[in-house]
């Protein structure tokens, strides 16, 4: 046997017996109870030699599974609420010895290829040789029922992974690397990852997503990292400014990263101010004056990041070109707009033909409504327009669910701009200045989504003749990616806005439409509820007094709203509406808390989708059927941040899973399971550009930091058909009155404004 790998492993230092007062004990793992594995914290059950009955066991345990064989250092304490434990302090895995152990160890999904079921044939047949054959003859598993040569191949190089893994792994737990985090190092650097972590640990932050520089920083300190190390520096500078795009912000002011950064780091501001200089010299930052009105008011100075100063300056640059050239299609709009009301069958209002004359006098046009107010039908009369005209029309939206709609709208094709742009990882967007998109006309919906270096890359593939219409709600939350773009092109005063106002008598019939327009203009909403509303107000300080709960005990009050949330969703909203749980979606304010997302998402799932198999992953629990969503863009996969969909399938013998994205299958290996989490319950940042049947919101005073009039507004208008709000009218009144947004370090408006008076 490989003593290199079938020796004992020992993760921390451990010295047997010599530890005064500390009890031991042999086992072997049955079940996981509860495993963190960002810290490795677990609680586990266990078989141990000398007990009856299954062992209880309580510490930091990172990477052990079901059929580890451990020997435990620890103490024996009682816990008054789960009762007899033992706290483990010093923990050595051994590879199992038993053909028990060994059917336990396989069976758990460690080695893809062997689950439960093969686990048991190959010790069936192999006995107490298993481990001995799959390292040295791993061909003789050929001879087991059901193993063909693409199994045993599979199950070469997982096992063969196992071994290089093991030894990262243990170097790198050993300096308080997580069990997850380990995985992502080996999968980017292989067999290099030792060197690369002891050479520059600060390397994982830029190159690794997922891996930020406060766990590059554990680990450099672990190694010995200077303080004042100027790698250091670079690091945290480099990282709070991606914390900052993070917040929306394409720059931060030089002060500003300076003071932040040396808290962070817990550096003197001059050693950090001549790290940045070295930066700015190294062009790892770019930095730029910020344009001041009074001359003897001194300036500022902005520090980029490389890809945000470049896809602002593009950006302005290339709505500059198009806008000012002269080519592409041309309409003669004399007598347009009684062919267009006669083709669509269509009554436009001044506005609205106001819009449609402007889109096809125009090289760029914004159009911008709340819901109600005919964006779509206008829409369409800018396209049957240009249609008339023999113009070639694509069309494109920032998410699929908000393309799926602009196509229902249009009878059209709508893809997303990442399909548009033919994604292609690494080399980027195939579509691009040097092969750029073919058309006449594009018309973008859910413009207010669209971040700076997406629309950078779009404006890229767009010819310089093309005609661009860009359509959506300005009074909506901005982008979650960096920059303000459809607020700065609007407030620019460089492009024809069209703006429409009037809510259509149809739309004047939704409580929803009529709500939102009334608390974007800073009034309360109408929460009379009654049989024929479309818009619920179900007021937990009501609920409050019925169940004798003192409507100042926030907490409480919370606890009561995040139950009745799980009975809406789980039964009383699908039994009266008659439509699966799935369709209902959970919009709230924040993550964290009571009636936070994480939160609700646990409880919604054992509500809706109980059971316990399935693939764990960062606190998540993902079963089939679960709803999830993807959280960062995934070229490879054609999956993108936002994205919806529903587990089709759970491997449990190679530790991956199939999901569901409109009809699309998507595999992810357990490594990659922190690119999901749950969607029964999302933030409203996160259903931008999307539309639900039935939503249902808590509006509650826990989350005051996050209540304001946009955000409401916004997660009221994803509601199609019903809108259900828990909460406190305290919290309502809140967050209608407060319009104190915070304001984006973006530069594009000036930028515009600049090359529009040079181009005059």
């Amino acid at each position: 046997m490989a003593t290199s790998f079938f020796g004992i492993i020992s993760i921390y230092e451990f010295v047997k017996g010599k530890v005064e007062g500390m009890e031991h004990l042999r086992c072997v793992v049955e079940r996981i109870t509860y495993q963190n594995e960002e810290n490795g914290y677990a609680v586990i059950k266990c078989l141990a030699k000398g007990f009856n009955d299954l062992v209880t066991v309580v510490g930091n345990m990172p990477d052990v599974h079901v059929g580890s064989v451990l020997y435990l250092g620890g103490t024996w304490r009682i816990n008054g609420k789960y009762g007899r434990q033992f706290q483990m302090e010093t923990f050595e895995e051994t590879l199992p010895a038993t053909v028990y152990g060994i059917e336990k160890y396989l069976g758990s999904g460690l080695v893809k290829g062997i689950g439960p079921k093969f686990a048991k044939r190959i010790v069936q047949k192999f006995g107490k040789d298993t481990l001995e054959v799959i390292e040295t003859d791993p061909d003789k598993l050929l001879e087991v029922y059901g193993i063909g040569q693409t199994r045993v191949n599979r199950i070469k190089k997982s096992w063969q992974e196992q071994k290089e893994i093991k030894n990262i792994m243990l170097f790198l737990q050993g300096h308080d690397v997580s069990t997850s985090h380990a995985t992502k190092i080996y999968k980017t650097y292989g067999d290099k990852s030792i060197e690369v972590v002891q050479e520059n640990p600060y390397r994982l932050a830029d190159d690794i997503w997922g891996i930020g520089f406060k766990t590059a920083d554990t680990i450099a300190t672990k190694l010995g990292f200077g303080h004042e190390k100027y790698v250091r520096l670079r690091s945290g500078m480099l990282y709070t400014l991606n914390q900052l795009s993070d917040d929306g912000h394409c720059y931060a002011t030089r002060d500003m990263l300076l003071k932040t950064g040396a808290e962070m780091l817990d550096v003197e501001d001059s050693l950090l101010s001549m790290a940045l200089d070295e930066m700015i010299r190294a062009e790892d930052v770019i930095i730029e004056d910020i344009p001041v009105k009074e001359e003897e008011v001194p300036k500022e100075k902005a520090i980029y990041l490389p890809p945000f100063y470049y896809s602002e300056v593009g950006v302005a640059r290339r709505l500059n070109d198009i806008l000012h050239n002269t080519g592409g299609i041309r309409i003669n709009p004399e007598g347009l707009p009684q062919r267009i009301q006669q083709k669509t069958g269509m009554r436009y209002d001044e506005v609205q033909m106001q819009g449609i004359m402007a889109a096809v006098t125009s090289k760029i046009l914004v159009l911008t409504g709340g819901p109600g107010t005919g964006k779509t039908t206008t829409t369409l009369g800018i396209i049957t327009a240009f249609r008339e005209a023999g113009a070639s029309i694509l069309l494109a939206a920032p998410t699929g669910r908000a393309a799926k709609r602009l196509s229902e709208a249009t009878g059209m094709e709508a893809k997303t701009i990442h399909r548009m742009l033919e994604a292609k990882p690494p080399e980027g967007y195939k579509r691009n200045d040097e092969n750029p998109l073919e058309g006449d006309v594009l018309i973008v919906d859910e413009c207010s989504m669209i971040d700076i270096m997406l629309m950078y890359n779009l404006l890229k593939a767009i010819p310089d003749t093309m005609t661009v219409i860009l359509v959506g709600d300005i009074d909506q939350l901005p982008s979650v990616g960096a920059g303000n773009v459809l607020r700065d092109i609007i407030d620019s005063g460089c492009f024809p806005v069209v703006r429409l106002t009037r809510i259509f008598r149809q739309a004047q019939a939704s409580r929803i439409i009529m709500n939102a327009h009334r608390i974007n203009h800073g009034k309360m909403p109408d929460i009379s509820n009654g049989k024929q509303t479309d818009f619920f107000f179900i007021d937990m300080d009501k609920e409050a007094q019925k169940r004798g709960i003192k409507q100042d005990d926030t907490a409480l009050l919370s606890e009561e709203a995040a139950k009745e949330i799980v009975a809406l969703v789980g039964s009383k909203l699908p039994r009266y509406y008659r439509i699966p749980p799935r369709e209902i979606q959970v919009l709230t304010p924040m993550q964290r808390g009571v009636v936070g997302a994480t939160s609700l998402n646990q409880s919604l799932q054992a509500a809706i989708n109980p059971g316990d198999m399935g693939l764990k992953r960062g606190g998540f629990l993902f079963k089939a059927q679960d709803k999830v969503m993807q959280i960062r863009n995934n070229y490879d996969k054609d999956v993108y941040n936002g994205d919806i969909g529903v587990v089709g399938s759970v491997d449990m013998e190679d530790r991956s899973l199939v999901v569901i994205f409109d009809g699309r299958e998507v595999e992810y290996d357990a490594s990659e399971l922190d690119e999901l989490v749950l969607a029964y319950a999302t933030t409203i940042h996160k259903s931008q550009g999307s539309e639900y049947p039935i939503v249902v919101m808590p509006v509650l005073m826990t989350h005051f930091v996050m209540l304001q009039r946009n955000l409401i507004y916004t997660g009221i208008t994803r509601a199609k058909k019903v809108l259900v709000m828990v909460g406190t009218k305290k919290a309502l009144a809140y967050a209608v009155r407060n319009v104190v947004v915070q304001k984006r370090n973006t530069m594009l408006k000036e930028r515009l404004q600049r090359l529009q008076e040079r181009s005059q």
